[in-house]
């Protein structure tokens, strides 16, 4: 099933909207200086912290509790486990020494898939066609169908049951008490077995719109042939597992070191046995990982900011759709011409303000590029 709308807009529209871009696309460029800036010495500031945290942690056993650790920022590793069974309030779905039971429901509904196609037509025009298809699948929350582009696509509305998450309120590594926030961060959902068993211990009402299909209730005719409305319920659990965490021991629980370097916070925790040094290196390759990937959207926001600047050349072109394509690969050579030396400058001055040898490095290989990149431009 498919629905396809066609919209046209004329080239002096065109003109007119590209004009209006231009502020939008100024206030977009600017953004992209102050991120860049602030994302360096957030990088800094973090390594700073890590390197501070790697230099002070001490490695200490689980199994007791040293007074002689308190206030320092310790390693330890065992497993997280509880004594605690969680119950499903509704379902009275039991999970004997779970961290966490969480109930998952899914209805099997109308979605919509939209594709859109641009053609630049000959006097400027442009001629979008958008194709709306739609399909049944399973989703985990509702999906409203009176925004369909295409009516006869209606959806059951609100489900029958909510998703549900119980945590167990006292998880422990050793003679400690990990807390909720640490608590939190365990991961590895199982599924919970069902059975006909479980079945019969639903209230009457539940258990007669039911079935039990594998891992999950089934609430419709037949799971092998789905039908609009169906809903199939299913649980997962955490299980006691081995656990590595840094922290400041703090009596018989933990709370976040605060660095004096940097300023920054480790409150970590991460499933198997891993070193101290494990877990840093880690840390480490995460901050790096977040500075390229802000490095990366404060560039993406000089080169979009400074395309939507240079649009209304490209629309003028468009009158022959030829020369438009032409000029939008030379405006976008332009764009990034200027963002990627602006951005390398903009990365420059941050690594000054705390690492000034090598933000002057970076200040030479920015003017480079600039010089390169106009020089070739200059000569086509």
């Amino acid at each position: 099933m498919a629905f396809t709308e066609v919209s046209e807009e004329g080239w002096f529209s065109r003109i007119g909207s590209s004009i209006k871009g231009i502020l939008f696309g100024i206030i977009i460029f600017i953004v992209g200086f102050p991120l860049l800036f602030w994302n360096e010495g957030r990088a800094v500031r973090r390594a700073q912290t890590l390197a501070e945290g790697r230099g002070a942690v001490v490695s200490v056993a689980s199994d007791k509790v040293d007074s002689a650790n308190e206030g320092k920022l310790v390693h330890l590793t065992g497993m997280a486990e509880t004594d605690e069974t969680l119950t499903d309030p509704e379902f009275k779905i039991s999970a004997e020494k779970a961290i966490r039971l969480k109930r998952q429901v899914q209805m099997y509904q109308w979605v919509e898939h939209e594709e859109t196609k641009t053609e630049k037509k000959a006097g400027g025009k442009k001629v979008k066609t958008t194709t709306y298809t739609y399909s049944k699948e399973w989703a985990d929350s509702p999906v409203n169908s009176s925004n369909f582009k295409e009516q006869g696509h209606d959806n059951p509305g609100s489900f029958p049951y909510q998703p549900e998450e119980i945590v167990a309120e006292n998880v422990t590594l050793g003679a400690f008490n990990l807390g909720p926030r640490l608590a939190g961060k365990i991961g590895g959902e199982k599924p919970v077995p069902l059975n006909e068993q479980a079945l019969n211990q639903l209230p009457p009402t539940m258990a007669s719109k039911m079935k039990v299909n594998g891992n999950e209730f089934y609430m419709g005719n037949n799971a092998s042939q789905p039908e609009l409305g169906d809903v199939k319920i299913s649980f997962a659990k955490v299980d006691p597992t081995k656990v590595s965490v840094i922290a400041v021991q703090k009596g018989e629980s933990f709370q976040p070191y605060e660095a004096e370097a940097g300023g920054s916070t480790i409150f970590e925790l991460v499933q198997g046995e891993k070193t101290a040094d494990e877990m840093f290196s880690s840390l480490e390759s995460a901050n790096a990982m977040m500075t390229w990937i802000l490095r990366g959207v404060g560039f993406f926001c000089l080169f979009i900011g400074l395309t939507m600047v240079f649009r209304p050349l490209v629309v003028i072109a468009d009158v022959l759709p030829f020369l438009g394509s032409m000029v939008e690969a030379g405006v976008g050579l332009l764009a990034f011409g200027i963002a990627a030396p602006l951005a390398l400058i903009t990365i420059a001055i941050g690594w000054i303000a705390y690492r000034p040898i090598i933000g002057i490095a970076i200040l030479v290989v920015a003017g480079g590029i600039a010089f390169a990149i106009f020089s070739k431009l200059r000569s086509k």
